[in-house]
């Protein structure tokens, strides 16, 4: 499965920024050691439900340990037996443009 997920910390640092409380979201995904990207808007991790759900529910508890309140967007391709599709489907629309 894939899951984009976005995490968004009700309080910020004494600027008002929360890319502080974010990359500290990001370092433990990309920990995890499960295939991961970050784009401008989402976290995307691949893997199977569980490890997957562990590595989102991390994230939360440590922007939940320097924010009262967290925000949580969360979207989900669940295929079983696929693998390897967080390249693979980016690959598919490139050829697809390519044509």
């Amino acid at each position: 499965m894939i899951v984009a997920f976005s995490l968004t910390p009700s309080a910020g640092d004494e600027t008002g920024g929360v890319h502080d409380a974010v990359a500290e979201a990001i370092r433990i995904v990309r920990a995890s050691g499960l295939p991961n990207e970050t784009n401008a808007m989402f976290t995307n991790v691949e893997g199977e439900w569980d490890e997957v759900m562990a590595v989102v529910k991390q994230a939360v508890d440590a922007v939940t340990a320097v924010s009262p309140r967290v925000g949580l967007v969360l979207k989900a391709d669940i295929r079983p037996g696929y693998t390897g599709q967080l390249s693979a489907k980016v690959q598919r629309v490139e050829d697809a443009l390519d044509r």
